[in-house]
């Protein structure tokens, strides 16, 4: 009997997702382009399973049913463009190629159209969780060519994470690159994430002075909060870990913090289209920062920098570092839905956002408890431009907001880093501000440059231009956007 799906790349994601679908009853095709991978597959982890084996692409399209699925998991770029050549003489029209790798959205793009003139139906789909949540219950993002979800639609709903309801965290996204894209965007969210809890550390390890037990606590009494998540979770497990000499391992680890990709994507995006992604792209900056070690070692002795300690009441410190997290967390997810709303815009792509939130509800790195919250805000109002607008995450910036300040001014009086707080914090600041000083820098565009400017008192749309020293022209620039 033919297989269902043909997966292509033997790493451990792509081994667990295929054993996640063999779990589900759907017969798998394996193939690798080395050979003893596969039979190490096949004699190891799939040993007892109905998982087949391939050791030529032409006996992985043979031995599928029409029309066929073949998953690519392999590492993003040339390599999954390598196999998409090498499969284009073998299939058939109407078969379908997906890519579940972290591939750049243009990518995606490119490949649908490609692949369209072929005969041929590609997805892009993002797949998040990690080895655990490939292996039994990831988040996926699908996206490309419509007519393909039909037939993966059973396979992937069936192996994804499900919420507490049981819908599946897996929906179509859109057309073209927008699977690939929301997965970016996700990465971006998780970037944040991941940056605003290590400066809660930071905050209670240096300026609080607490120890690995304390802060262990903590993180597993604010998973009982709105904060509850899969990375507050993982960092309570992280601070409870000792190495085998009794003291806490992650003291250990180096502080210089690699990244892949994706999260440099977000930004540049984010700057392309003109959204103020703050809190991700500080985020970006600050993995950049710890990588310069030794930089930062000569620049503390040069510069004699001490933090100094924390002072008044541990608890209430506590509660108001918890409050200052949440609403950063909020700013995060917010700007990354206002990227997801303008690559929507440009796209053509009318993303649903109650359904990214469902998607990310359970299975990815970012899950969280208020996913569904967000869900709900967009069920509520589907042309919601700012998350911090719906009254359930209104009410929570607004009663965190003494707090968030309190933290903020705290860590800039001691000299302690939180770029990634602080920045939430400005943007909301800069969000909620009616009138900012742009206009002093419209000003200063049109006395050096000539490029023009608005008035409050003229329709929008209407430029001018003054000659403010009496020696320069009264003639615009046309050679740069206002």
């Amino acid at each position: 009997m033919k297989g269902d799906i043909g997966v292509i790349g033997l790493a451990v994601m792509g081994q667990n997702l295929i054993l996640n679908m063999d779990d589900h009853g759907f017969k798998v095709v394996a193939h690798n382009r080395t050979a003893a991978k596969v039979d190490e597959f096949l004699n190891g982890p799939a040993k007892g399973t109905k998982i087949q084996g391939a050791y030529s692409l032409q006996e992985l399209v043979d031995k599928l049913e029409a029309p066929r699925k073949i998953m690519l998991m392999v590492r993003a770029g040339d390599v999954v463009d390598s196999f998409i050549e090498q499969l284009i003489p073998l299939l058939d029209k109407g078969d379908i190629i997906i890519d579940g790798g972290n591939s750049n959205y243009p990518d995606s793009i490119r490949r649908v159209d490609y692949l369209k003139d072929k005969g041929l139906r590609f997805i892009g789909a993002g797949v998040s969780g990690g080895e655990e949540g490939a292996r039994f219950g990831p988040s996926i993002m699908p996206g490309g060519d419509a007519e393909a979800w039909p037939f993966v639609k059973p396979i992937f709903q069936a192996i994804a994470a499900k919420t507490e309801q049981g819908e599946p965290c897996c929906d179509w996204v859109g057309e073209s690159g927008a699977g690939h894209f929301v997965k970016m965007v996700h990465n971006g969210i998780e970037y944040g994430d991941m940056q605003l809890i290590s400066e809660a550390y930071h905050f209670m390890k240096t300026g609080l002075g607490m120890t690995h037990e304390e802060m262990e606590q903590t993180f597993r009494d604010w998973n009982e909060t709105e904060l509850n998540s899969y990375l507050i979770e993982i960092t309570a497990d992280i601070l409870a870990y000792r190495d085998e000499d009794g003291e806490p391992l992650v003291e250990k680890i180096m502080d210089s913090a690699g990244q892949k990709g994706t999260g440099k994507w977000t930004g540049i995006n984010a700057l392309d289209m003109g959204i103020p992604l703050t809190l991700i792209t500080e985020s970006v900056f600050a993995r950049c920062l710890s990588s310069l070690k030794g930089q930062r070692e000569e620049a503390e002795k040069l510069f004699g920098k001490t933090v100094e300690a924390v002072e008044g009441d541990k608890a209430e410190w506590l509660d108001a570092v918890r409050h200052a997290l949440l609403a950063s967390k909020i700013i995060s997810y917010a700007q990354g839905f206002m990227l997801m709303r303008q690559a929507s815009d440009d796209n053509g792509w009318n993303l649903n956002y109650g359904n990214v939130a469902l998607m990310w509800r359970g299975g990815c790195i970012i899950r969280s408890a208020f996913l569904g919250n967000i869900r709900d805000a967009f069920e509520a109002d589907p042309s919601l431009a700012f998350l911090g607008s719906d009254p359930y995450f209104k009410a929570i910036l607004e009663n965190g907001m003494k707090a968030w300040r309190k933290v903020a001014a705290k860590s800039l009086e001691i000299g302690l880093p939180m770029p990634c707080l602080t920045s939430a914090l400005t943007f909301l600041d800069g969000y909620t501000t009616a009138r900012l000083p742009a206009n002093m820098i419209q000003a200063q565009r049109d006395y050096f440059g000539a490029h023009t400017y608005e008035r409050i008192d003229q329709p929008r749309g209407q430029y001018f231009h003054t000659n403010w020293t009496g020696t320069g022209g009264d003639t615009a620039s046309t050679t740069y956007d206002v």
